[in-house]
């Protein structure tokens, strides 16, 4: 059979050859190059579209390849058609491609191919041809795979630490930090990276845990500036406000004009100093770039995408995904995440509509439901950050959602310990407390997640 494909693609090759040939020699060349540069324009929406570049980006791009369009058109206007070939020489070119084309290439092939060598799938050759499959998932895989089998390669762990943050995976991020300081030795910014991964995993409550990391990047450098914001966070959670207050101006003072943290040290700032932080925000010159997002909220939001993409059924997940996004201000987020929505309820008719009513209530501004944070329009321009309200909001329906569904599965016990260590968070440890009352009632029949549940109950400092 494989002579057979040979002998097709052979008067494949040769026809493309003859084809020119057996045309008029007057006819116009296409405008291939308009067409490359056509195609790019078409490009640089969809990319922008799915918030792959930012709008300046997309703009400067747009500019330079409309540039090129308009050269390339007015080129293929100014060129004469070719000189027509004589028949002679059009019937010898016609000869060698007869009979030169097919010896040359079956002599090649003797040469430098493999006739015997046996199939293998199409996919097989592809992806070997391209160097095996280089997505950033499979090429992380692998990455995975080396520390598996290479658990002292300290340089990898500090590698896929952060990326395991980014993708809300906070365990691995926490065993990643710990390797990273093992193998690695002791830097204040390690100890910090560990803490701030702790706190993550905790759902934004600083645990002793977390504070010992955070003391050790304290000796090594006094002037840490995570292992300071964070140690105000935890006098604010241990009650004691007058010394996050104390902690977070001393930071504040020390900040540069144009410190992007600046403004999250004043959010905190105002929670437990009110006073202060207002004269702090009169006195103190704006920030240049734009200052972080709360960490909680993050993590939250972090956790709820890695949900909904590996189960995307449920809508009311995807329109409080939106929102978030659209309160947080990242508009080319929140559409990318319509479109997830979108593509995973294309078959559920109900489901999509529903959606789409969400989507469309998000854009007109209505109030979202009782269980949802409330967000901005979506369909606006770019939004500003939430402010400190709106976020605290954002977070208090996440965890009413939560509250919610554990209300009707209670079997979650890992959800229950993230509900417990919410309200904390929001500072209602009366809720906490009665959290778990019903997460112990829930979980009763099951005497290993009941142990599991108090367990975290007592790292919290609410168990008993």
């Amino acid at each position: 059979m494989i002579w057979v494909f040979i002998a097709l693609m052979t008067a494949a090759a040769v026809m493309a050859v003859l084809w020119p040939l057996a045309r008029r020699a007057g006819a116009a060349r296409e405008a291939s190059d308009v067409a490359v540069y056509t195609d790019q324009l078409d490009e640089i929406e969809r990319d922008q579209g799915f918030g792959l570049i930012a709008p300046t980006e997309a703009d400067a791009a747009r500019v330079e390849v409309s540039r090129r369009l308009i050269a390339a058109a007015d080129a293929a206007a100014r060129q004469k058609p070719p000189a027509a070939a004589s028949p002679l020489r059009r019937r010898v070119v016609a000869l060698i491609a007869l009979i030169a084309l097919p010896a040359g290439a079956v002599a090649v092939y003797l040469a430098v191919g493999s006739p015997g060598l046996p199939g293998a799938p199409l996919a097989q050759r592809t992806d070997e041809m391209r160097g095996g499959n280089q997505s950033v998932e499979a090429l992380f895989a692998r990455v995975e795979q080396h520390l598996e089998q290479h658990p002292e390669d300290g340089r990898g762990w500090e590698v896929v630490a952060p990326v395991y943050m980014r993708l809300g995976r906070f365990d691995d991020a926490v065993k990643a930090r710990r390797n990273a300081l093992r193998l690695l030795g002791a830097t204040a910014e390690r100890w910090s990276d560990l803490g701030e991964a702790l706190v993550a995993s905790q759902n934004g409550v600083v645990t002793e845990d977390a504070k010992e990391a955070f003391d050790g990047a304290l000796k090594l450098d006094a002037k840490d500036i995570t292992a300071r914001f964070y140690g105000g966070l935890a006098a604010e959670q241990d009650g004691r406000k007058a010394d996050a207050a104390r902690i977070w101006r001393a930071l504040a003072a020390d900040a540069p004009p144009d410190a992007g943290w600046l403004p999250s040290v004043q959010r905190a700032l105002a929670r437990v100093d009110p006073a202060g932080a207002a004269e702090l925000a009169r006195t103190a010159p704006a920030a240049a770039a734009p200052a972080p997002q709360n960490d909680m909220i993050q993590a939250m939001v972090a956790r709820l995408a890695a949900r909904l993409q590996k189960d995307g059924s449920d809508v009311d997940g995807w329109i409080q995904l939106v929102r978030s996004y659209t309160v947080l201000g990242e508009p080319d987020k929140a559409k990318a995440a319509a479109d997830d929505a979108r593509k995973a309820l294309a078959t559920d008719p109900d489901k999509l509509a529903r959606l789409e009513a969400g989507i469309k209530a998000i854009a007109a501004g209505a109030p979202p439901a009782p269980s949802e944070p409330p967000a901005a329009s979506n369909a606006a321009p770019a939004a500003p950050a939430a402010s400190p309200p709106a976020q605290n909001d954002m977070i208090r329906g996440m965890v009413a959602r939560l509250d919610a569904r554990l209300h009707q599965d209670g079997s979650d016990v890992e959800g229950w310990i993230r509900l417990v260590r919410s309200y904390l968070v929001l500072g209602e440890p009366d809720k906490a407390r009665s959290t778990l009352n019903d997460a112990r009632n829930a979980l009763k029949g099951d005497a290993d997640k009941l142990r599991q549940l108090d367990e975290g109950a007592k790292s919290l400092g609410v168990g008993g």
